[in-house]
């Protein structure tokens, strides 16, 4: 089996667009999930709706990769599963490092979507001396001493940073100068790599802060009829918890504490 150093994906040359290839993997979900329960075919539409995207966007997402369908019978779910896998690059063995087994570290060392995804983990490592030998997820931690060698030797071009953010920036740095052209990072900060190395970035406080300003912005909206109608029958309205009913610098809109 090919390893991550003797190929790469062609979506670049091909010129499909970044969105698209994020959203590839979305509708390989999808269709994994059809496959396995024995689904032939599939509609746009259908597909679109398990991908949580707009059927139109989908068609236009498969027309990079050549596939179009067949009108009034759909998609071949096994045929779009290979192609997009192969578009992925998941027909092929990648192999994977992880830098850092805390908790976070532990946890994903442990996920079993790897191997079933075309991603091996060659290696655990860590900083602690301590935890040099320790088995997790059947593997032994290795020391960073041995970060360049473990590298090399299993040809690893995909690295996952899962330190703290003070260390993150210097792990980076000796990945990449190893031969690691690509990193997803679990630390808290944003890092800085040459031209050709790619990052992607998983901060799950910045998404739970979405979260929570979705959140905010459906109390106020819950508010807002209420407000209205006490209005109306001149009546204070009531403020959400925690607004304090105040003005902003402008004196009409409400003060916005910063981030």
């Amino acid at each position: 089996m090919a390893t991550g150093r003797t190929h790469r994906p062609a979506t670049r040359s091909r010129g499909i667009p970044e969105a698209t290839v994020a959203r590839l993997p979305l509708y390989l979900r999808a269709l994994t999930a059809l496959s396995e329960r024995s689904v032939p075919t599939v509609s746009s539409e259908e597909l679109a709706a398990a991908a949580g995207v707009n059927s139109a966007k989908l068609r236009k997402d498969f027309s990079y990769l050549g596939s179009y369908g067949t009108r009034g019978v759909g998609y071949d779910v096994e045929y779009l599963v290979y192609q997009i896998s192969r578009e992925l690059g998941l027909t092929q063995d990648w192999p994977v490092v992880i830098v850092g087994i805390g908790n976070l570290g532990a946890a994903l060392a442990n996920y079993g979507g790897f191997a079933s995804r075309g991603f091996r983990v060659a290696a655990l490592i860590d900083a602690d001396p301590a935890m040099a030998g320790k088995p997790v997820a059947g593997l032994p931690v290795r020391h960073t001493d041995e970060l360049e060698s473990i590298i090399r030797d299993n040809g690893v071009s995909i690295g996952v940073i899962a330190t703290p953010a003070g260390a993150a920036q210097q792990v980076c740095d000796r990945l990449v100068t190893a031969g690691v052209t690509s990193i997803l990072n679990f630390a808290p900060t944003v890092l800085s790599v040459p031209e050709g190395v790619d990052v992607r970035k998983v901060d799950l406080s910045i998404e739970l802060q979405i979260l929570a300003f979705h959140e905010q912005r459906k109390a106020g909206e819950e508010t807002g009829p209420a407000a209205a109608a006490a209005s109306r029958a001149g009546t204070p309205a009531r403020t959400a918890p925690g607004t304090g009913g105040g003005k902003g610098p402008e004196g009409d809109v409400p003060a916005v504490m910063p981030a």
